[in-house]
């Protein structure tokens, strides 16, 4: 076929997007952003920016560092998440939310069964959740949904997938074809051997000897980095002066330049390095990360390379764009490779191979129910399970975007079907939002790929109509990961019928997948992964229509509206679109309270998971066989429906069946036996526990409760209509855009500061700025993040190192101490705040090894989830608009937010009102439970303040508010901080 100027042989994956050319050939996808640049999928948005439409490109992508992590699961998944953000980054968008879908063999399994040749699923599963957590939590990123897939094929090799969303206004992603004498820079991180052979040895078969000869192959991540380039390529001036731009993945400086224009002359000598001794080969194809090859006009290389100093990032002019037709590398003043354009543009050499497609089994997959399971049995299953432990891992709510929080209700258990968060606007609210989902099942996959691909994007567009999703706007990505193929045409057989069964689907409902990504590697000696097609449907909704699975209320109906499969097991897809559009309309029009996907645990296990959050009981009106509770059924979906709608006339023509109803019980009554939904849950919660626990064993404490009711009555000498508000960004902050629009959205006035530290001048003159900063400002804020990348120990180490600057720490105790002026930390701006003295202190002092302080969470681990927080002393200007004993539900995630100090000096800020807030339970009461107080803080202590309260330390997150934030999640979230801070200057 024809692609662009030139003809190029049909291969295997076209067939994953040739669904998306044949429907554009009939003059549908109007939205599909079409461009020579392939960095993502994309899609033209129109958003509301406070009642004005704006045209915003949409862009998500998904990635599989399978091999690397397989022999180093930490840095494996870590630079999958990089990786996988750098695609829609380099199209210029800013990356908000991601996705974590992962297939493992079971990790309960005793390391002592561990084959030879491999590491411990256990250590493989941890580790990576570990890395890949890492590297979101660092570069500030929500991960919306977390799941991971068991199946003993998996032993033969990981599948670690990560897919993002970004997002951009149009007029930001400038696309021109490059000419001669345009310049191609090099911004980012700095090259060394890590990654060498990556690409190659992705593909290869692992064998006993993999895990000893492979670990040169896996990069190594440096999120704070790739961060700098999210700032950078969100501002205009910078962006828009990139005609085009390559990230460096597979294949290094010889693909990531190399694709950038047809004429190339690349200096090698010119890559800046990690260290010395790297020859022109390592230089050449070193899949080092965090790196940006950007092709901008010659007399724009000045200002380019001065923005992005200005964001603490180097950046080198590394190659020009020739009229000649070839890429020539040059190394040492010698020219090491000089290659034909037309040569590369053949692809290599052709291969064709035989595929031979085995028709599936006769007793389908959806026949083998077994009629001895229960209830419980069913809940336990690993891929039905808890995974909370797992996804607590992550940070799902920085951004103070996400809608949908991954669990919902007033326990936080029920999990959600999609991610949902809200486009990325940096000025004013808008309610447009994108939802991302995903499906598979290998089990199903395994009986036929075939069947597996179809009932993958079934799942995946189910699971979107369940947030409120419109099927027919929805758009797909694809992830095949298939054994080892070499030329046996019953292998090859299994990719070719799996892309059939999603080109079958996407032409049946006309929707297409846009991109995708293919991995053929996974065998092991005689081990293979199980077919993989992982569908990933992304779709935009309206946030204030969006929608979560846990019952509201009681007495609300249950209505299962099913899916028929037809005889060869294949879904009634008029049914099913029919079905789609008429749930989406009920949603759109208020009626439904609750919807859910029925997924590999049938019914059963839906019924209990739209249970668990709000522990609203449900008793089914009719008699329900095992088939009919526990048969996996992609396709059908429950909701729950308000009594006061008429199901006949809300349901027209669809075919509905009316389960029960939802009662104020906490229990499931079901064929006339009653399930506690207490032990439900517990046994649902308990597979998974020893590998990702959720529980501490807390020490008894005698919790106080203080009651501070005196208010700080000083005011300023001066007053200010519109306070400024001076935050600094150090490498690793990652919260500084959610607090400024916290101040800006109540009328201040925010100045971000840039803190510089690649070279002596530029820290000297980081210092400058920052003692300008705060001498113009009345309150400093110290936002979350990662400072020094959360060095064990060293949490805000390195913001407390910075202020303890003779000159910065003069002008911050001026601030306070003549100006009358307030501080605020946050999370990881706590943590700098402890280690510097200003709370409990009030003042810039040395610590002791009996001060307060803040250290790691008692489960060991980082944890992400919303928490109660009361108030409990009203002494600080912070807290002027709230009452004592006020109860707000805000987002924490931290790994080391676990308050420490001894019972006297408690005792002590309790008397003299600085404990503001405590962790409490759901009646009020303060509670050293991992449940309600996630880093086992003493005394359940989450902000302290000052003596004066004028300087306020919190871990909780309450800057990441803004309508339709968290909405499955109920309680208050907004504590008035930031207006209270503004209130005290006016």
């Amino acid at each position: 076929y024809v692609y662009g100027d030139r003809l190029k042989d049909i291969s295997l994956m076209d067939l994953a997007v040739i669904g998306m050319k044949e429907l554009r050939k009939r003059g549908k996808l109007a939205d599909l952003d079409v461009s020579e640049e392939i960095n993502a999928c994309s899609i033209i948005v129109d958003v509301d920016v406070d009642g004005e439409n704006q045209e915003w490109l949409v862009m998500f992508k998904n990635e599989t560092h399978n091999h690397p992590t397989e022999i180093e699961p930490f840095g494996g998944a870590a630079t999958c998440l990089g990786g996988a953000i750098r695609d829609p980054l380099s199209g210029r968008s800013y990356v908000y939310q991601a996705m974590r879908v992962t297939g493992s063999g079971d990790p309960r399994i005793p390391v002592e069964q561990t084959l030879p040749g491999k590491l411990p699923q256990r250590k493989i599963t941890t580790g990576a959740a570990a890395g890949y957590s890492s590297y979101g939590n660092q570069i500030g990123l929500a991960t919306g949904q977390v799941v991971e897939i068991y199946d003993p094929g998996y032993v033969a090799k990981r599948m670690e997938i990560g897919a993002v969303i970004g997002a951009a206004p149009r007029s930001n992603v400038v696309r021109e074809t490059p000419i001669a004498g345009d310049i191609i820079v090099l911004l980012g991180g700095k090259t060394g051997r890590d990654g060498c052979g990556g690409a190659t040895g992705s593909s290869k078969e692992h064998t006993e000897d993999s895990i000893h000869t492979c670990g040169a192959e896996v990069q190594k991540g440096n999120p704070p980095t790739e961060r700098k380039i999210q700032r950078l390529f969100r501002n205009p001036s910078v962006s828009q002066m990139i005609k085009r731009c390559n990230d460096f993945g597979a294949g290094g400086v010889c693909v990531a330049i190399g694709e950038l224009a047809d004429g190339l002359r690349i200096d090698l000598d010119a890559v800046p390095k990690k260290y010395d001794g790297l020859d022109g080969t390592e230089l050449a194809i070193s899949e080092s990360q965090e790196r940006m090859a950007v092709v901008i006009r010659s007399e724009n290389v000045d200002d380019f390379t001065a923005l992005v100093a200005a964001e603490n990032l180097e950046a080198t002019v590394v190659a020009v764009v020739t009229s000649q037709n070839r890429m020539e590398l040059t190394w040492r003043d010698q020219t090491i490779v000089d290659l034909s354009r037309d040569f590369l543009n053949t692809n290599g050499a052709k291969q064709v191979t035989k595929a031979m497609i085995a028709a599936p089994a006769l007793e389908t997959y959806f026949d083998k129910v077994d009629t001895a399971t229960t209830w419980i049995t069913n809940l336990q299953r690993l891929n039905v399970c808890s995974q909370r432990g797992l996804v607590e891992l992550f940070d799902s709510s920085i951004g103070a975007a996400t809608v949908l929080m991954p669990f919902g209700g007033i326990y936080q258990a029920t999990p959600v079907e999609a991610m949902v968060a809200k486009i990325p606007v940096l000025a004013g609210e808008t309610n447009t939002a994108t939802a991302m989902s995903f499906g598979y099942n290998p089990e199903l996959a395994t009986w036929s790929p075939f069947h597996g691909a179809v009932y993958a994007i079934v799942e995946a567009l189910a699971k979107v109509v369940a947030v409120g999703g419109d099927y027919t706007k929805t758009r797909l990505t694809l992830q095949e990961y298939f054994e080892r193929l070499g030329d046996d045409p019953h292998k090859w057989g299994k990719p070719l019928s799996a892309l059939l069964g999603a080109y079958y689907t996407q032409i049946t409902l006309g929707i297409p997948a846009i991109g995708g990504k293919d991995s053929m590697s996974g065998t092991f000696m005689d081990l293979t992964v199980p077919p993989t097609l992982v569908a990933f449907a992304v779709n935009v909704v309206a946030a204030n229509k969006v929608i979560s699975p846990e019952f509201k209320q009681p007495k609300s109906n249950v209505v299962l509206i099913p899916l028929k499969r037809q005889v060869d097991a294949l879904p009634d897809f008029s049914l099913l679109a029919k079905n789609f559009s008429q749930v989406t309309k009920l949603i759109t029009a208020g009626k439904v309270l609750a919807a859910t996907s029925v997924k590999q645990g049938g019914v059963a296990e839906a019924i209990s998971k739209m249970s668990f959050g709000n522990q609203i009981g449900m008793c089914f009106s009719k008699t329900m066989e095992p088939e009919d509770l526990f048969t996996a059924d992609y396709g059908s979906l429950i909701l729950e429906i308000d009594q006061t709608h008429d199901l006949a006339e809300a349901f027209g023509t669809v075919d509905y069946v009316v389960l029960g109803q939802t009662q104020a019980a906490a229990s499931i009554k079901v064929n006339e036996i009653e399930l506690d939904i207490v032990d439900l849950y517990q046994a649902w919660d308990k597979p998974l526990e020893k590998v990702f626990p959720t529980k501490t064993q807390s020490e008894p404490q005698t919790l106080l409760q203080p009651a501070y009711t005196t208010r700080n009555s000083r005011k300023p000498r001066v007053s200010h209509v519109k306070p400024r508000i001076f935050i600094p960004v150090f490498p690793g902050t990652n919260c500084e855009y959610d607090s400024a629009r916290a101040f800006e959205r109540v009328g201040g006035s925010v100045e971000t500061c840039i803190v510089q530290n690649l070279t002596t001048k530029a820290v000297e003159q980081s210092v400058e700025s920052m003692v300008k900063g705060i001498n113009q400002a009345q309150i400093i804020m110290f936002p979350g993040g990662f400072s020094a990348g959360d060095e064990p120990e060293g949490s805000g180490k390195f913001i407390a190192t910075a202020f303890r600057n003779p000159r910065i720490k003069e002008a911050v105790m001026e601030l306070l101490q003549q100006r009358d002026g307030l501080i605020l930390g946050i999370c990881n701006g706590f943590q700098a705040l402890i280690k510097l003295g200003l709370v409990p202190y009030g003042e810039i002092v040395d610590m002791s090894e009996t001060s307060p302080t803040l250290t790691f969470n008692a489960i060991g681990h980082h944890v992400s989830c919303m928490v109660q927080t009361k108030i409990t002393s009203v002494l600080s200007p912070w807290l002027s608009r709230v009452a004592l004993g006020d109860i707000h539900t805000i987002p924490i995630s931290h790994g080391e937010g676990r308050f420490v100090a001894s019972a006297t000096q408690v005792q002590q800020l309790i008397d003299a009102g600085q404990v503001a807030t405590q962790y409490v339970d759901l009646t009020g009461e303060p509670s050293q439970a991992h449940a309600y107080n996630p880093n086992g803080s003493m005394y359940a202590i989450e902000a302290i303040t000052s003596p004066d309260g004028r300087v306020l330390g919190k871990m909780g997150h309450s800057e990441r508010i803004g309508t339709n934030v968290a909405i499955n999640v109920p309680g208050l979230q907004d504590q008035q901080l930031f207006q209270a801070g503004i209130d005290y200057f006016r």
